[in-house]
Parts: structure tokens; C-alpha cells; sequence
């Protein structure tokens, strides 16, 4: 190459680590920061050593490699040791684009953005109280758990917003937060803890419900008047035993008192009306009252509403997902599943194609050793038809096999062993991609758990705008440039910055 300007070398020190590229290089993707050190004027911008011939940049040395590999190749990798955030920012700083990323490298760049989205789903503990009982911490971290709920909307520092609107302004906030947040203080602890004692205690009472030990066999006595005749039946009915009912009793009304006071004290009313969790809350409770409001009737109606009532009590096992409040791993399980919904389908997808194709082909395979004396080719084989085939293939497709469904021919066995083959690659493909969903949302919720608390985390200021780190001042700045009297992308992160400082420009 010549010895004109478009092949004349530049020396670039990025964090200490000195790279010679040539200026047509860069001058490969325009309007960049590095594009404008080839232009004539760029010495008086940027932070030009006279003595080593090389300008200076206070930037991550790493992954300026990636960057001034997109230069010279065009194709923009993202290296893998390296946290995504940072990664971002590096790319703003030199005024790249996120989507020049390769495909190769783009799922690796994404990784990072969505366990920070994780981590947002999975808030920290914060608990309020500090070691050895420390007062003004635990009173300034139920403070924080009050805004972190969003009841509190006062400004950080401002002395006495809470209680400003009045008495609500007051007592509400520290209400929902002692039902809802078990770690904004001690008191929500004992409050979490009994909640818990009292789902255990219930689901416990649900099940030993229908032992028989707890069952007792009552004779009733109805009286039938049918015209001028009087007929007495007796009949025998199952109830279950008092003290049962009356510990439901007692966890029902803890349930009610709980569920009253979190839609009293709620910030969003309509929000808590549309949470899964507090529907199911509601849905647990209702049926209990009806049942005690309509024992003491004695109409056919009631009696048969009660029955109803009785045979969807199953609806009260649903108190378990109230645990999901408690434990992190239930909250982890269910993002996961919320997650995973793609694969999920997929998952049904291929399983119902499967089971349609291998319920079709048993059921002609099992035609073929039918015997001339049976017009419907179904005697000696329990596929009598394509429809009882789908259960067959659901279960030899999941690996259960029951055996109350099997092949008798060979031509059936053959299909039946690829059946049970095609099941196992079926289900290996997506569960995977779930198993490991599931393992970075869990670790990404224990990590978020087991972050150290900080009381003051400190966050070092940019330099500013005349700094040499960033694109000389605007009365350094010589008018004829070819680019703006001032950096843009200086301008730019200047203002951003300002904007995250909350200072006015």
C-alpha cells in the first residue's frame, strides 16, 4: 500500500494497551468515534500524545479488540468472558450499534439483559432491621420496603412524608407491608409464619378429611307428605368430625382477616383484584361460608347447593400456591413455566403428532394378522378403533406403559418399539431447554438473595465533558472540523448522565 493518507498507521492506547490500524480502516463505519480519528483535526480533539505518536482512550482494553475487529472485517463478535452490560456501554461509547452483533454471538450478547430482567422479577430481601438491633436502620429499611411496594410517595430523604397525608397515609402503608412483604421488618416475619402455620394446618385438615377414622356415619330422618300420606325414610349420611370443621373454622377466619386487610391496605386495588394468587385466596374462603350459611337449611334447594359445596372442596387445596409467597423456589417454578411456554407447545406439538401417527399405524398394523372368520379384524386385538389408539400411544409415548393396551402381531410390536422410541427423542428435545431455564432463574434468585447489603454504594462520577477521556471542550474545538464543535457522543452521554443524576442541563 502507498504512503498517501488513506494508508498512513495510527496508534491507538485504549486502557494501556497500545493497537496500529490504518486510518482507511477506520474510516470503514462513519460517524463513529473512531472514524473521526482520521480526520485531519482530530489531534486538537481527542487526547493526542505528541511524544508516542498515539492517542488515548481510559476504556476497557478487552473488548476494544471486538470492536476494532468489526473494523477490519465487518462482523461484530461479542466476547463470552465478559458481562453483557458492560459490553453495551463499551459499544455506546464508540458508537456502534447493538444489532451489528452476529447471530453467532447475538444469544451470548442476550444472556446478560435477560438475567437482569430476572433479577428485577426476583427482588432482593432487604430486611429492616440491622445487626444487634440497631433502630434508626431497621426504621430507614421499612422505609425503603415501603417504597419498594410503591405506598410511599414521598422522595428519598424527605423527612416526614409518610405521615403527611394523615392517619391512612400512615398506618396503611406499614399494614400492606406487614401482610405482603415478609422482610420489611420482624413483625411481617411472625405475620409470614403464621400464615404458613395456618396453610399447613389447613391442607392438613383437607386431607384427613376423608379418612375414614374421621368419618361418622349419622342416621337422618325426613318426613314425606305425599297427599293424605305420611311417609318417614331413613337414610344414612357421612359427616365429618366437629373438630375438623372447627380448626377449618379457625384457619378460615385467619384467611379472611389476611385477605380483608391486604385489599384494604393495597396500593392498587384493581391490580390485586387481577393477581392469580388473590383469586385463588378468595375462591379458597367463599365456599366455607356458604356451606355454614346454608347447614341450617332445610329445603331441597340448600341441600342440594350444599352438596354441590361439599364436592368442590377440593378448591381449598389450592391454598398451597399461597406458599409461593414464602418460598423462592415455588416463585422460580412458576416464572420458569411462564418462561418455558414455547417449549412447553412444542412439547404438545410433537406429542400430539405422534400420538396421531402411531395410534393410525397400530391400528392397521394389528389388522394385518386378522383372521378370515373375522369380518371386523378386531377380535384378537384391543385397537378396535383409531380413538381408543390415542391412549395407548399418550402412554407408551411418556414411557408409562400400563400394559392395559399392548400388541398381539408383529407388524404391531414393530410399530409399538418405534412408538416408544420416537416418545423418549420426543420429550429429550424441549425438556432441556426448561431444566435449564429453570437452573439460571434459580441461580439467578439466590444470587439476588445472597447479594451483601450496601448501605452507601458507591458509583464513581464520568469525567467531564473537557476531559481528554472524552472529545475536547467547545473552546478547544477547532470551527472547521469536519464533525460538530463538540463530540456528539460526548454531548450525548453527557446528557444521559445528567438525566441520571436528576440535574437539570
Amino acid at each position: 500500500m502507498g504512503k498517501g493518507e488513506e494508508s498512513d498507521k495510527i496508534t491507538i492506547n485504549v486502557g494501556g494497551t497500545r493497537h496500529e490500524t490504518y486510518k482507511s480502516t477506520l474510516r470503514t463505519l462513519p460517524g463513529t468515534r473512531l472514524a473521526w480519528l482520521a480526520d485531519p483535526d482530530a489531534q486538537s480533539n481527542f487526547d493526542f500524545d505528541g511524544k508516542s505518536n498515539e492517542f488515548f482512550f481510559d476504556r476497557h482494553p478487552g473488548i476494544f479488540s471486538y470492536v476494532l475487529n468489526y473494523y477490519r472485517t465487518g462482523k461484530l463478535h461479542c466476547p463470552a468472558d465478559i458481562c453483557g452490560p458492560l459490553f453495551e456501554e463499551e459499544l455506546t461509547y464508540w458508537g456502534i450499534d447493538e444489532t451489528d452483533v452476529e447471530p453467532c454471538c447475538w444469544m451470548t450478547y442476550r444472556q446478560h439483559r435477560d438475567a437482569e430482567e430476572a433479577l428485577d422479577i426476583f427482588e432482593s430481601p432487604e430486611p429492616g432491621g440491622g445487626a444487634g438491633g440497631e433502630e434508626p436502620e431497621e426504621e430507614g429499611g421499612r422505609e425503603m420496603a415501603l417504597q419498594r411496594l410503591g405506598m410511599d410517595d414521598r422522595p428519598p430523604g424527605a423527612a416526614g412524608a409518610a405521615g403527611g397525608g394523615g392517619c391512612c397515609r400512615n398506618w396503611q402503608p406499614r399494614m400492606w407491608a406487614l401482610f405482603e412483604d415478609p422482610y420489611s421488618s420482624k413483625a411481617a416475619r411472625v405475620v409470614a409464619f403464621a400464615s404458613l402455620f395456618f396453610i399447613l394446618v389447613s391442607i392438613t385438615t383437607f386431607c384427613l378429611e376423608t379418612h375414614e377414622a374421621f368419618n361418622i356415619n349419622v342416621n337422618v330422618t325426613e318426613t314425606l307428605v305425599v297427599g293424605n300420606t305420611t311417609t318417614i325414610l331413613l337414610t344414612h349420611k357421612v359427616e365429618t368430625e366437629p373438630i375438623l370443621t372447627y380448626i377449618e373454622g379457625v384457619c378460615v377466619l385467619w384467611f379472611t382477616l389476611e385477605f380483608l386487610v391486604r385489599i384494604i391496605c393495597c396500593p392498587d386495588k384493581l391490580l390485586f383484584v387481577k393477581n392469580l394468587l388473590n383469586i385463588i385466596d378468595f375462591v379458597a374462603i367463599l365456599p366455607f361460608y356458604l356451606e355454614v350459611g346454608l347447614s341450617g337449611l332445610s329445603s331441597k334447594a340448600a341441600r342440594d347447593v350444599l352438596g354441590f359445596l361439599r364436592v368442590v372442596r377440593f378448591v381449598r387445596i389450592l391454598r398451597i400456591f399461597k406458599l409461593t409467597r414464602h418460598f423462592v423456589g415455588l416463585r422460580v417454578l412458576g416464572h420458569t413455566l411462564r418462561a418455558s411456554t414455547n417449549e412447553f407447545l412444542l412439547l404438545i406439538i410433537f406429542l400430539a403428532l405422534g400420538v396421531l401417527i402411531f395410534a393410525t399405524m397400530i391400528y392397521y398394523a394389528e389388522r394385518i394378522g386378522a383372521k378370515t372368520s373375522d369380518p371386523r379384524e378386531s377380535d384378537h386385538t384391543h385397537f378396535k378403533n383409531i380413538p381408543i389408539g390415542f391412549w395407548w400411544a399418550v402412554v407408551t409415548m411418556t414411557t408409562l406403559g400400563y400394559g392395559d393396551m399392548y400388541p398381539k402381531t408383529w407388524s404391531g410390536m414393530v410399530v409399538g418399539a418405534l412408538c416408544a422410541l420416537a416418545g423418549v427423542l420426543t420429550i429429550a428435545m424441549p425438556v432441556p431447554v426448561i431444566v435449564n431455564n429453570f437452573g439460571m432463574y434459580y441461580s439467578l434468585a439466590m444470587a439476588k438473595q445472597k447479594l451483601p447489603k450496601k448501605k452507601k454504594k458507591h458509583i464513581p462520577r464520568p469525567a467531564p465533558l473537557d476531559s481528554p477521556t472524552y472529545c475536547k471542550s467547545e473552546e478547544n474545538s477547532p470551527r472547521n472540523s469536519t464533525q460538530s464543535d463538540t463530540c456528539p457522543l460526548a454531548v450525548e452521554e453527557g446528557a444521559a448522565e445528567r438525566k441520571r443524576s436528576g440535574e437539570t442541563p
